[in-house]
């Protein structure tokens, strides 16, 4: 028997002796059958009997966990497993992205607005020979009226696309088959 008296969920549920050898007995406890049987219905005992058996020992623990999870996946979502629960949860990393981005936006908007506006500074080119005193003077007025960005414009932008990815919300089973709204 695997380990203690009682054999373990594999050959409890396969309804067979459990030997000392037993592949099985140190993965999947007697205390723990439904560990096994979700294994079994999705991959087949003797399946999992062959991946353990080709996987170092220090690493069949790791593989059982993965087996495990991939079966309790597959079983709530059978056409795409695990690739679904990774796809939905990629799909709430972007839009949280996104809506980073638009708030970061918006205070680097917000905080240019509240700062006061410096004139940008002019070169003077030191081969130029005409008066600079009049000509830095219009350049100056040229180059502060012209440098500076339309920040409504850019506010107004960044409060739409705001109002854009609130609006948008997407209800869908979680993994855990509990319905989250996503917005």
């Amino acid at each position: 028997m695997g380990s203690g008296s009682s054999p373990c969920a594999s050959c409890k549920l396969l309804r067979r002796r459990c030997a000392k050898d037993c592949i099985f007995a140190p993965y999947f406890p007697s205390d723990d059958p439904h560990k096994f049987a979700i294994v079994h219905r999705v991959f087949g005992a003797s399946n999992v009997s062959k991946m353990l058996q080709e996987l170092p020992v220090h690493q069949r623990a790791d593989a059982v966990s993965s087996l495990v999870y991939e079966a309790n996946a597959r079983v709530r979502d059978p056409v795409y497993g695990c690739v679904g629960a990774i796809s939905y949860l990629q799909s709430q990393v972007s839009q949280l992205q996104m809506q980073l981005a638009v708030a970061q936006a918006e205070i680097l908007c917000i905080q240019m607005q509240q700062e006061p506006m410096m004139p940008t500074p002019q070169i003077i080119d030191p081969d130029d020979h005409h008066d600079h005193e009049h000509d830095h003077h219009h350049h100056h007025q040229k180059a502060s009226s012209s440098s500076f960005i339309d920040l409504p414009q850019y506010l107004n932008f960044a409060s739409s696309s705001n109002n854009v990815i609130h609006d948008y919300s997407l209800k869908r089973e979680s993994i855990f088959g509990v319905h989250d709204m996503v917005s």
